[in-house]
């Protein structure tokens, strides 16, 4: 991983002593450069990879997540792969920010909520706001941030900006200097620093308040009316659920009352009649819907040992012989003019080409498992202009 790191140099306060006169500047060697102050400060500049997240980074870098939104103009925690961040680095000759006593550091753990903390602490959820002003939602917080506690006195928690003083703080509150110096245990205002928290007593953030609790109710609305959109379209689905379920059942139960009934019209050899394909064999399957789930059957199955002979049902041109790519196995399809054709499947070996004529009872091939079959049988069609027809019907 290639980082970048951006420093800057914080300018150190030149001394004045008023009994002290001024040194005479020593000539340097040619040969000797000046070197300024030791790096102080700084940022790293990291691109984010997948899998990162804000309290991840804040735990590696050792910084306040908060630290790094500021830094890098986040509007919250997310992240996306690919953006870029600025981590502040504080070296280790610098002091943390100073809180005041009373306010507690309090690091947020997984699965912590802004009213649990308040609970813990014995605080109200207006205090946690006013001593983190910052906050986006009451209802979010992200684990491995900071969040300042008012254990003591109660009030408006900030940090002292650059050029900023406890003087200026205190009068754009109407407070007295030396009530917010007392609260906050300090003796000389002038020892605060940029950076440092001030404790502004019996200041509340209500304004913010009252804007995350409008923010929240709002966020309600939404998950309760996106909750009612679903509800409403998993209803719809099992609804039609159960209309396709009934009308399956429904046709089911017509199929089968048709198989339990079959109404076969029977055809002499005259009208074109056919001889049945085996001798000594079971019929295992019918012409017809087989369930409300199976696909529905085009033929009939007629079980029989393995190898045994079978035959044209009726005399005819073979149209194809040989291996199918849907389910069939090794099949053969005969031509018997006006459109009528037999086909004969899952054979286990074939006795014709393409292009030959057989007579009604001349063996074409022999029983077998091949393609879409779970034992040794001849799955036998009849089809009349390309229509599958129940065999029955032209069987004697």
């Amino acid at each position: 991983m290639r980082v970048w790191v951006a420093w800057c140099l914080l300018a150190v306060p030149a001394l004045a002593f008023s009994h002290v006169k001024p040194l005479s500047p020593i000539p340097l060697p040619e040969a000797q450069v000046e070197v300024g102050p030791s790096v102080r400060k700084g940022w790293v500049v990291y691109t984010v990879k997948a899998g990162d997240t804000l309290a991840g980074l804040a735990l590696r870098y050792g910084v306040d997540p908060r630290h790094i939104m500021w830094s890098s103009g986040l509007k919250d925690h997310r992240l996306q792969v690919g953006q870029r961040l600025l981590i502040p680095l504080v070296g280790v000759e610098e002091r943390p920010p100073r809180v005041p006593p009373g306010v507690e550091v309090y690091r947020v753990r997984p699965g912590d909520t802004l009213q649990g903390i308040a609970s813990r602490f014995g605080v109200s959820v207006l205090d946690l706001v006013s001593a983190n002003p910052s906050l986006e939602s009451l209802d979010r917080l992200v684990a491995g941030s900071v969040l300042y506690v008012p254990k003591g006195a109660k009030g408006l928690l900030l940090t002292l900006g650059e050029g900023q003083t406890l003087v200026d703080l205190a009068g754009r509150f109407g407070l007295s200097p030396v009530q917010v110096a007392k609260a906050n245990g300090v003796e000389n205002p002038a020892e605060l620093r940029p950076g440092d928290l001030v404790l502004l007593p019996g200041i509340q953030a209500k304004t913010t308040y009252q804007n995350l609790l409008a923010k929240q109710e709002a966020e309600r609305r939404a998950r309760l009316e996106a909750e009612r959109r679903r509800q409403e379209e998993l209803r719809r689905l099992a609804e039609e659920r159960r209309r396709q379920q009934a009308l399956a059942q429904a046709q089911a139960r017509r199929q089968q009352a048709q198989v339990a009934r079959p109404q076969v019209r029977r055809v002499s050899y005259q009208e074109g009649g056919m001889r049945w394909p085996l001798s000594g064999f079971r019929i295992t399957t019918y012409f017809g819907q087989r369930g409300a789930f199976q696909r529905y059957h085009t033929g009939i199955d007629l079980a029989a040992p393995y190898g045994t002979p079978i035959v044209a049902a009726k005399s005819g041109q073979v149209e194809v012989a040989g291996w199918s790519s849907v389910g069939y196995g090794f099949h053969v399809i005969l031509d018997h003019g006006g459109g009528v054709e037999t086909l004969y499947a899952h054979m286990s070996r074939i006795a014709v080409r393409p292009g030959e004529w057989v007579e009604a009872g001349e063996v074409i091939g022999y029983v077998g498992s091949t393609g879409w079959s779970t034992g040794p049988h001849l799955h036998f069609e009849v089809r009349v202009g390309g229509v599958a027809r129940n065999p029955l019907s032209y069987l004697p």
